[in-house]
């Protein structure tokens, strides 16, 4: 299947090489501890902002609270994220990282930067603008 311009085949194989490629390192890291993508992802944003709600959590992932209680449990029980009740409403449960968290998070993004970096080498802060758009435009961009 070579498409009839319709369908940009060489973007779709970009992109799915460049996921593989650049989850690789993080996956690599996870596995030894017995975590996964899931986990990844939930260490990426508590760490990004420490304090935020479980319910922040669930939006920002766009994932179930059933899909999520396994995996919070884990990295709890761990002990790289610290639940906390809400000070004014004690139902609120609201996440940080702890230092061990902190630790895995930059472990964790550490390589994916390095291959960041090592991709926008040859180009301009123009270019870095462009693909922060591109990217930006392929969230919840609606096909046709």
């Amino acid at each position: 299947m070579t498409g009839d311009g319709r369908i940009d085949f060489e973007i779709i194989e970009g992109l799915f090489f460049a996921y593989r490629d650049f989850i690789s390192d993080p996956d690599a890291i996870l596995e030894k501890s017995g975590f996964g993508r899931a986990h990844h992802r939930v260490v990426h944003f508590v760490n990004r902002e420490p304090g935020m709600t479980v319910a922040d959590l669930l939006d920002t992932l766009k994932i179930t609270k059933q899909s999520l209680a396994r995996v919070l449990k884990q990295l709890i029980d761990s002990g790289y994220i610290q639940q906390v009740a809400g000070p004014e409403d004690r139902r609120q449960r609201k996440l940080y990282p702890t230092r061990a968290g902190r630790a895995l998070a930059l472990a964790l993004a550490e390589p994916q930067s390095r291959r960041i970096a090592r991709a926008f080498e040859e180009m301009d802060a123009g270019d870095r603008r462009t693909v922060i758009r591109f990217l930006t435009g392929m969230q919840n961009a609606k096909s046709e």
